[in-house]
């Protein structure tokens, strides 16, 4: 039976394996035409801005790790680890609200300093 209720968790774990598989397409179908992205280095910047600057780093990324996910209604907060093909890892938690079952917003807060794997 269908309720109608977004799948946040199984939502947000698409959006992150897309990057760990480079499937853009796949992330393109997740993400919402109104989406904004937020981060240190990005101000609300609109989905075409997103897929210019912030798609070409999935090159670096090899695996997310979901150390904590919260979920309330259209909106989670989650924090990983990522580690990079280089093998430095480092934590972020980010902010996600959904519209329509699908990623409307995205606010990145940094956290750990990057470590290596030695």
């Amino acid at each position: 039976m269908d309720t109608g209720k977004t799948d946040v968790p199984a939502l947000i774990r698409a959006y992150y394996g897309a990057y760990e598989t480079k499937d853009r397409a796949t992330l393109e179908s997740l993400v919402g035409e109104g989406f904004t992205f937020t981060s240190p280095y990005d101000d609300h910047v609109d989905r075409a801005a997103y897929f210019e600057r912030c798609w070409p780093n999935s090159k670096a990324m090899r695996r997310f790790t979901i150390e904590r996910l919260f979920d309330r209604g259209d909106e989670a907060l989650v924090q990983y680890e990522l580690e990079l093909t280089s093998g430095i890892r480092f934590r972020n938690v980010e902010h996600f609200r959904f519209e329509a079952g699908r990623v409307r917003e995205v606010v990145v807060y940094f956290g750990s300093l990057p470590k290596s794997e030695s």
